[in-house]
This record gives C-alpha cells, structure tokens and sequence, in this order.
C-alpha cells in the first residue's frame, strides 16, 4: 500500500495582533505553538491554507 504524502509545517511567527482570518488559518492547521510542528497531508487545501500566512509558518524538510 502505498503511503500518502504529507508535509510538515512550523509556527515561526506569533499570531498576536494577526488579522481573524489569519488566526483561524494557523488554528486550522493545528498549530498552538510558536515553534510547533505539525505533519499534513500534502493537498491543494492545506496548501492553499501555507499559502496564505507565509510570513507566519514555514514548510520543514
């Protein structure tokens, strides 16, 4: 079987004084935390949701 991609995903940036809509996107994604990292699977809507806060997350290798 084989097994579904995904990415992993890391709070850099604090979402104090963040827009509503930027906030509820980090919630979405799961993360809590500054420096939390999180694993997703790699699809066009959490892709889209990364895309949106670049400057508060980062995509981890």
């Amino acid at each position: 079987m084989q097994q579904a991609r995904t990415i992993k995903i890391k709070l850099v940036r604090s979402i104090i004084g963040r827009p509503e809509k930027h906030r509820r996107i980090v919630r979405g994604l799961g993360l809590r935390r500054l420096n939390q990292v999180v694993e997703r699977p790699d699809t066009p809507a959490i892709r889209g949701m990364v895309r949106k806060i670049p400057h508060l997350v980062e995509i981890v290798e």
